[in-house]
Order: C-alpha cells, then sequence, then structure tokens
C-alpha cells in the first residue's frame, strides 16, 4: 500500500512567484529596449553629420576644380530624397558615375545640398520617417541645427 504524503513541504514555484518574476523582466526589458533604440537613434544622427561634414569638405574640393559650389543651379532650399543622396554621392564624392556608400539605407536620412543667390550652400539630412522625421541642417559653416523632432 502506498501513503501519500500530505505534508506540503514542495520545494517548487508557485504560479504567483512565476508571474511576479516574469512582471518583472519584462519591466527590464522594456526598458534596456528603451535605452538601446535611444542609442541607436542618436548614433545614427550623428553619422549623418559625420557624412554631411564630408559633403562639406568635398564642397571646398569641388570649388576648387570648377570656380562654383555643387548643384550648379541655385535655389534656397531642396527636398531631401533617395536620388539626392544618391547624386551627391557619386557627383559630388565620386567621379560621376558612382561614389562611396556615405548614407546607406539603413541609416535611415535622405540628403541634398542647396545654395542660395549669393553661392552659399548648405546641407540638409531628414529622417526617412512618416511621423515627425527629424530634420538636420549644416551651413557651409559647418554649424547644425536640429528641429524639434530630433531631441530624442
Amino acid at each position: 500500500m502506498t501513503k501519500i504524503n500530505l505534508n506540503n513541504n514542495s520545494k517548487a514555484f508557485t504560479l504567483i512567484e512565476l508571474l511576479v518574476v516574469v512582471a518583472i523582466l519584462g519591466i527590464i526589458s522594456a526598458i534596456g529596449i528603451t535605452s538601446y533604440q535611444g542609442y541607436v537613434s542618436s548614433t545614427k544622427k550623428k553619422s549623418v553629420e559625420n557624412a554631411m561634414m564630408q559633403m562639406s569638405l568635398a564642397q571646398t574640393e569641388f570649388y576648387s576644380n570648377n570656380g562654383y559650389y555643387y548643384p550648379q543651379s541655385t535655389s534656397n532650399n531642396c527636398t531631401p530624397s533617395n536620388k539626392t543622396s544618391d547624386d551627391i554621392e557619386k557627383d559630388l564624392m565620386g567621379d560621376g558615375t558612382k561614389g562611396p556608400d556615405l548614407i546607406p539605407d539603413n541609416l535611415g536620412y535622405f540628403v541634398c545640398i542647396w545654395r542660395d543667390s549669393n553661392g552659399d550652400y548648405g546641407v540638409t539630412a531628414k529622417e526617412d520617417s512618416q511621423t515627425q522625421p527629424c530634420t538636420i541642417n549644416m551651413s557651409s559653416m559647418g554649424s547644425y541645427t536640429r528641429d524639434n523632432n530630433c531631441s530624442k
């Protein structure tokens, strides 16, 4: 005959204890993911600013060779797109047929360069986002301005 032990001295976890542990792990992972996304976002912004600075240095060389800044046409504004980014990499940074991939697709930004009637230029980068894209502007003197959507 088998005896059944009715003492509740089991060394197992209760369901409540397991749920508490899972909830704590969920909270910790949510905080970690949010911090990680902030680091990724700020790294992308800094990468775009570095690429914009390289474009500014290329403008100096372009001006030395051609007597005017890129692009040849003057317009006080521009709309960053995949095409304008590719054109800058090809025409300003490269040999006219191809150039370095300064603005890779996974960076999530597009860049364009504008010139005013005085011959001065500026570089604009805009995040490829449908909701509240970050826009970064750089003057020919190398100073950056960010819009309010870049504060994250």
